[in-house]
């Protein structure tokens, strides 16, 4: 389907120069475009592109101005923030593409299911009894939704997606591809014999309206209560939450991290690739944590920012670090001055 430069403008506030009825079928990277894509500029860095880019249309600053000996030869909408108008336009492109309704066959719809409005349930989709999918929610093919699940409106699930009994999914939520909700928590208990005996795990997994779930991500769901994400939190590819652990509004964690159980984590923290967090602790408000970090303790000042294993803050980190790759010259300062002490002693004696 094609779009027009003008009809692009009008949805982004912008002004045209050029061409209005420059058309475009397809976006690309300013570096690749080809004619009939439409591009962005929003980095100087990639300046030099713009004179010899294939695109057909261009969103730049509204403050750009090219220079006098080197010709635009595409057409330019000029718009207040090029990247933020360009992640627009690629948000209603993606509801263009997945805008899908209605009911595939087969799929196995249990006792009592409500299905909203302008739902998309694919192919081979199982849902459980008592479920309730809210309006214009879309599941995709393959996934499996358990008993007595609640899924919000404008809720998209991937397709291979587990989602145990009794989880609460919020609004305008989006789970990714081979993500599983409310698998058991890691509970056992030791006996006489030396064995574990496996502690039921009898609670759920409550997400919040605006939370993203990356790939194989996986959620624990509590042993009593809830595991909780709340309102606005981003999760990456691969990530471990386990069992009865509390995620605060907005905060993001990268991938490969894993939260061990009943931790409570803040509100608008940010939390870098394989960090490791150890259970029953709290972390503040706003705190930073580098990747590969280990959190053995709680983080109880607001907004602090920690690195390393086991995490310090980050002025200490990076003090301790310009005396650790040190080590190896310390090390042979000190055997030649002991060598330097025997040889005293022995002239001495």
């Amino acid at each position: 389907m094609e779009f027009t430069a003008k009809q692009i403008a009008q949805l982004l506030e912008g002004t045209v120069e050029g061409n209005e009825e420059a058309a475009v079928n397809t976006l690309a990277k300013i570096e690749e475009a080809k004619p009939g894509s439409l591009t962005f500029l929003a980095n100087p860095k990639y300046t030099e592109y713009i004179y010899d880019t294939g695109a057909s249309v261009v969103i730049v600053n509204q403050d750009f101005t090219p220079e006098r000996s080197l010709p635009v030869n595409c057409t330019l909408i000029k718009v207040a923030n090029a990247y933020e108008s360009f992640a627009t336009l690629l948000e209603h492109y993606n509801q263009f593409i997945n805008n899908k309704s209605g009911i595939e066959e087969p799929i196995f719809k249990g006792n009592d299911v409500s299905l909203g409005d302008d739902c998309y349930i694919g192919a081979f989709v199982h849902i459980g009894d008592h479920t309730s999918i809210g309006k214009g929610a879309k599941i995709h093919p393959n996934t499996t939704i358990g008993k007595n699940v609640v899924i919000g409106e404008g809720t998209i699930i991937q397709s291979g997606v587990t989602i145990y009994d009794q989880t609460e999914i919020g609004s305008h939520c989006i789970i990714h591809s081979g993500c599983v909700i409310g698998s058991d928590g890691f509970g056992f208990a030791p006996n006489s014999e030396n064995n574990y005996k496996k502690v039921p795990q009898i609670g759920n997994v409550i997400i919040e309206d605006h939370v993203e779930i990356g790939s194989n991500t996986t959620i624990d769901r509590a042993t009593l209560g809830s595991t909780r994400i709340r309102k606005g939190v981003k999760l990456d590819n691969l990530i471990q939450i386990a069992h009865n652990v509390d995620i605060g509004e907005n905060t993001v964690i990268a991938a490969q991290t894993g939260v061990a159980g009943s931790t409570k984590i803040g509100k608008n923290c940010m939390i870098g690739g394989q960090v490791g967090i150890v259970g029953h602790i709290t972390i503040a408000d706003e705190v930073k944590i580098a990747a590969q970090s280990g959190i053995g303790n709680s983080i109880k000042e607001p907004g602090m920012i920690v690195q390393g294993s086991p995490a310090i803050a980050l002025g200490e980190y990076k003090r301790s670090y310009v005396i650790f790759k040190t080590l190896p010259a310390l090390r042979s300062k000190v055997q030649e001055l002991e060598s330097k002490i025997q040889q005293l002693f022995q002239t001495q004696g």
